[in-house]
């Protein structure tokens, strides 16, 4: 089991920061855990520019159902830490990753989206933490174009926003098929207010050259990641997605055939905020079955 920090000061406070797990190098992770703590674990890794807030509704609905469901920021990410020296590397997401599987007593299931399930691929094949895999819309290889509207969206607004109700505009630009725009209070989550009274996103801006724009690099090594893979293995991808397409989810289900697949309709690579209750019934129906199996870690 790992110890868990108390709270502490980052470039994304809120006003009730939330409790901390200190990286290998010095960077403080934000932690949130819903549910008992010896009840088996689920541990929920956030993509690209999301926050463990993406999660908050299927962490609480699963954890109602007898799981310990563990959230947590990635560095750089909403109240998790920034390096100084804005040096981020893939690795240092994957022993992240590691890190907080390494909470609870006994290895948990991963539930990973976008880049937290490379994290997740990556982090299995080389660490073997988890005892099963949920991967959400991602694969080994992906779209580039869809890949591209994502990092888009990131660079736009540079010098951020006079108001919440400016980013939420921003936001419904970017999900046109969303029917509601973001309430002020889970947009807050998602925003910082710096130096100049202007609000920003969460997210440190030098993520997305450093680790956004150079994602296809780590596909060869996601692809020999996938074909170790050994435990339990369901992917979910969104109907409308622009990240994963039916070339790139063969590809996947040929180098791990004996996961499983779920597509949810009328969703996008935002599987999770598109359609909750139908992502949280496909985790279920997943995971129950894997409830009575022993967990029990074995570290070399």
């Amino acid at each position: 089991m790992v110890a868990i920090l108390q709270s502490s000061t980052s470039p994304a406070v809120r006003n009730t920061p939330a409790p901390r797990l200190r990286a290998r190098d010095g960077v403080e992770l934000a932690i949130e855990q819903f549910g008992a703590a010896e009840s088996p674990a689920l541990v929920f890794a956030h993509g690209f520019g999301q926050t463990r807030q993406a999660w908050a509704d299927a962490a609480r609905g699963l954890a109602v159902g007898g799981w310990n469901s563990i959230t947590f920021d990635a560095r750089g990410h909403g109240e998790s830490s920034w390096r100084d020296d804005g040096a981020y590397e893939f690795a240092q997401f994957i022993d992240d990753l590691v890190h907080v599987a390494r909470i609870p007593t006994e290895k948990p299931i991963l539930i990973g989206a976008s880049m937290g399930g490379l994290l997740g691929l990556r982090a299995q094949a080389e660490h073997a933490p988890f005892r099963a895999l949920v991967l959400v819309d991602i694969t080994p290889r992906w779209e580039a174009a869809g890949v591209e509207r994502i990092l888009t969206f990131m660079r736009a607004h540079p010098q951020g926003f006079a108001s919440v109700d400016e980013a939420a505009d921003a936001i419904a630009q970017y999900l046109p098929h969303r029917a509601e725009k973001k309430s002020p209070e889970r947009l807050r989550s998602l925003l910082v207010t710096t130096a100049d009274g202007r609000l920003r996103w969460h997210w440190d801006p030098r993520l997305i050259d450093r680790i956004g724009a150079s994602g296809e690099s780590e596909q060869a090594a996601l692809l020999e990641a996938a074909r170790a893979i050994d435990v339990p293995c369901l992917l979910i991808s969104g109907e409308c997605s622009d990240v994963v397409s039916a070339a790139t989810i063969e590809e996947f289900l040929q180098c791990v055939p004996h996961a499983q697949h779920t597509r949810v309709a009328r969703a996008t690579h935002m599987v999770v905020g598109d359609r909750n209750d139908a992502f949280t019934q496909a985790v279920q129906q997943f995971i129950t079955p894997l409830r009575a199996c022993s967990g029990t870690r074995s570290y070399a």
